[in-house]
């Protein structure tokens, strides 16, 4: 034999037609259940991670993967701050900006905004707003014109369209012989923007830098300077190595920070998931521990027979795990197979399967992301697929210690 014994036996056990054909059901249905587990952890952690990449890339659309600001919200000598951020190694761009609370009325329409002062010719090189015009350009935004670029659930709210005049109300105020008035400036409406995040839709007016400065008063100033970096996920290393070096007077932040509970919650979920959906592979693994059981008493003579031939208890426990491994890596193989699959083409049958049921999983006119999203992560692949053969093997241990205890004196006394 050019096998090891455990491994010859052990083949010969799972490919023998059984006599007890529960202990055959039992075996499969603990390989369907390892097979499904890993299946659905692998395809509902990829939609996870789909929802994740796309709500990460529309808030990227408007938030910079880094900020560099003063404490007191007025960045001073802004253009050596520039300079001093675009010349670390992973940014590619950098540009001013200034960002203020306010408020957008049109008749008897009102709405709280944030207002965000930019240059139109350096905005697209630090977020993708310019990418995401529904109406008018973004080139549109003049200084000295006052015009005005809305989210699109913003100007709706306010019922207006481009050309439209609205009214900005700003926190300052102007001190005159009347007493205290607000100040107030009108702007055309020249451009509508939809990044898919009511957050942004509904609450974003983006105007130019130099008409902002006017605006609230920051002649020569700006709040504080945005930059795009070459790797977004390198974004808290190049926070820290600013902050500790060339801008340690200043606060530097990263985008994962403007969003941080968010994240948060979602590395939350993934994890409790990920545990909730592990107890299937888990049950359908310690199944094989029963069918073992029953392999070991179907065959107390066989075990009997290769003891009494040489065979160490070492070599009996041998036999049945690699039983019980088979059954484990088989079941995790389809799985892996089914839930890869499943996770590269779910563009292909959720569709599919909503055209058979005639549903909509996720309804556009509820959902502003109304397809599954997916994004298989090999790592987490890996993870699930060592997790599931481990505990395939783990549930081997004790009937393979079982059947090395027989003793076969007494298992052949009635043979």
């Amino acid at each position: 034999m050019f096998k090891p014994l455990e491994l010859f036996v052990g083949l010969r056990y799972t490919r023998a037609k059984r006599r007890n054909h529960f202990i055959s059901f039992i075996s499969l249905s603990s390989m369907m259940g390892i097979a499904l587990g890993v299946m659905a952890l692998i395809t509902v952690l990829s939609v996870m991670n789909g929802f994740e990449k796309e709500v990460r890339e529309r808030i990227l659309d408007m938030v910079s993967h880094l900020t560099v600001t003063d404490f007191d919200g007025r960045l001073k000598n802004w253009p050596a701050v520039l300079k001093t951020t675009k010349t670390h190694k992973n940014v590619i761009a950098a540009a001013p900006y200034i960002e203020a609370q306010g408020m957008l009325i049109n008749g008897s329409s009102v709405n709280g905004t944030l207002i965000r002062g930019v240059l139109p010719e350096k905005e697209p090189e630090v977020s993708n707003v310019s990418l995401k015009m529904k109406a008018g350009r973004f080139t549109d935004l003049k200084a000295g014109k006052f015009g005005v670029i809305l989210g699109q659930d913003l100007a709706r709210i306010l019922g207006v369209h481009v050309g439209d005049k609205v009214t900005m109300v700003t926190p300052s105020a102007n001190v005159t012989p009347a007493g205290v008035a607000p100040r107030l400036k009108r702007f055309t409406v020249v451009g509508v923007f939809y990044l898919g995040m009511y957050e942004y839709d509904s609450t974003m007016a983006l105007i130019h830098l130099k008409d902002a400065q006017r605006l609230f008063r920051m002649k020569g100033q700006v709040t504080g300077v945005r930059a795009k970096l070459n790797d977004l996920f390198a974004a808290p290393l190049t926070k820290e190595e600013l902050q500790d070096k060339e801008l340690s007077e200043y606060w530097v932040r990263d985008w994962s920070s403007y969003h941080a509970n968010w994240f948060r919650a979602v590395k939350i979920e993934k994890r409790m998931i990920f545990l909730l959906l592990l107890l299937i592979v888990a049950v359908a693994a310690f199944n094989i521990v029963s069918t073992l059981v029953m392999v070991v008493t179907d065959k107390q003579s066989d075990i009997a027979i290769l003891r009494t031939l040489g065979a160490s208890p070492r070599s009996i426990m041998g036999i049945f795990m690699v039983q019980g491994a088979i059954i484990g890596f088989i079941g995790t193989l389809i799985g892996t197979i089914a839930g890869v699959s499943l996770a590269l083409n779910l563009d292909t049958v959720v569709p599919f399967l909503e055209g058979i049921f005639g549903i909509r999983i996720l309804d556009p006119a509820v959902y502003y992301i109304s397809v599954l999203p997916s994004d298989l992560h090999w790592d987490d692949v890996w993870t699930i697929c060592s997790i599931s053969l481990v505990l395939g093997l783990v549930a081997t241990l004790y009937p393979a210690w079982r059947a090395s205890q027989t003793q076969p004196a007494e298992a052949l006394r009635y043979e």
